[in-house]
């Protein structure tokens, strides 16, 4: 039996059309055989608390692809920061060729499976690291850091600072609106702006907060 169902299909083409967001044949095809090797892997590698195939279209991919038209605003050179399974990550750099996207997790099976999922879908643009943040340093600062369900925005601020500049974009995607969390901001980052995400197929809020950082 298939992991991905022509269902899978049909909601990821009309999820994605109502986000605005357009797929070429490829790109279709390859975030289906991405949500096929998250199915696969999930059951032994526990990549992600949603196990059920139906609700990955909705929670992973489309949810991924909510922040399209703002990671199309910023440079070319991007970090997805506890990539986990690889959200928004893989999605993000199926729609962006063009672009480089590094994959960092200090967690080694994670780390594995992005590999895999690297090697099978032939995505060149791909980098996956194995560390913990704050032991990573590039060779240049990164001009857009993304972050999804990672930490607190203090915390995703104070590890990440030494990974951007003065240009980066800080894109954290949220649930509800992180009131609190935006109290909490280090005195050298401020909010550039708050979207409201509209996924197709999700009951809960969500949020993308764009930070800068001061240098």
């Amino acid at each position: 039996m298939s992991l991905v169902t022509s269902s899978h299909a049909e909601e990821l083409s009309q999820g994605a059309r109502e986000l605005g967001v357009e797929l070429s044949a490829q790109q279709h095809q390859q975030l289906l055989a991405y949500l096929a090797l998250l199915i696969k892997w999930n059951k032994a590698y526990n990549l992600t608390a949603v196990r059920n195939p139906d609700e990955m279209v909705s929670r992973h991919l489309l949810d991924s692809l909510s922040v399209v038209p703002y990671v199309a605003e910023a440079g070319d050179n991007w970090l997805d920061v506890g990539s986990g399974g690889g959200m928004p990550g893989i999605p993000l750099a199926i729609m962006f060729p063009e672009r480089r996207f590094t994959l960092l997790d200090s967690n080694g099976k994670k780390t594995r499976f992005l590999t895999q999922v690297k090697l099978e879908l032939q995505l060149s643009n791909l980098e996956v690291i194995h560390s913990r943040v704050e032991g990573f340093t590039p060779e240049r600062p990164f001009s857009g850091i993304c972050s999804r369900a990672f930490s607190s925005l203090q915390d995703f601020s104070d590890w990440t600072r030494h990974l951007g500049d003065g240009n980066t974009r800080w894109l954290a995607m949220k649930g509800v609106h992180p009131d609190d969390e935006l109290q909490a901001l280090p005195a050298d980052f401020s909010l550039l702006a708050t979207h409201v995400l509209k996924v197709p197929g999700c009951q809960g809020q969500r949020h993308l907060l764009i930070l800068r950082r001061s240098v």
